[in-house]
């Protein structure tokens, strides 16, 4: 069993309409969701398969991080498929800080954050104090280290060059990497 704390104004979400998504996640991952909407923190413990409980966890922390419940479900599709969190106070030296890198990473009209996404094949969200990837190692490994350029401020136009050469790596390798939607 594992406590995911998430915050509150997303436990909604996790719940959905009338507990569907809850429903939908147990189901699916093979859990059960015993969940706190006073303090956001979800029980996940695994009722099936170990293996697909694993995953359980993380699609309820992703879902507090801003994805979409069926982007979080992606994570059972395919067992390459993982979710990461860039944590961007620890990349500031305070709020202001914060404020400005997250607009950087967002982009102007949230361009930037779009070009991460279509360029890597990853879903990319940016909530709060964080940036979160879910997508295959490269295309996590390739969003992440993009966020990190700009993190330390490089110039938006060499970050673009770093995504445009890597998705063009990941095309020549003939990756049939899983592409986002969303």
């Amino acid at each position: 069993m594992q406590h995911v704390k998430i915050p509150q104004d997303r436990i909604g979400v996790l719940i959905g309409e009338g507990g569907e998504t809850m429903r939908e996640i147990e189901e699916r991952a093979e859990v059960r969701l015993d969940i706190d909407s006073e303090s956001g923190s979800v029980k996940v413990e695994t009722v099936g398969d170990p293996i697909v409980g694993l995953n359980g966890p993380d699609i309820v922390k992703a879902i507090g991080r801003g994805f979409a419940p069926e982007d979080a479900l992606e994570l059972l599709e395919d067992d390459l498929m993982m979710f990461d969190v860039v944590d961007l106070k620890a990349a500031s030296r305070n709020k202001k800080d914060m404020r400005r890198k997250k607009g950087r990473l967002i982009g102007e009209d949230g361009r930037t954050r779009e070009l991460m996404e279509e360029l890597s094949g990853a879903a990319v969200v940016i909530y709060g104090s964080t940036l979160s990837i879910i997508g295959e190692p490269e295309q996590v490994d390739t969003v992440r280290e993009a966020a990190e350029m700009i993190l330390d401020g490089a110039p938006h136009g060499s970050v673009y060059s770093f995504l445009e050469r890597r998705h063009n790596e990941m095309k020549q390798k003939g990756m049939e990497y899983h592409q986002f939607t969303g």
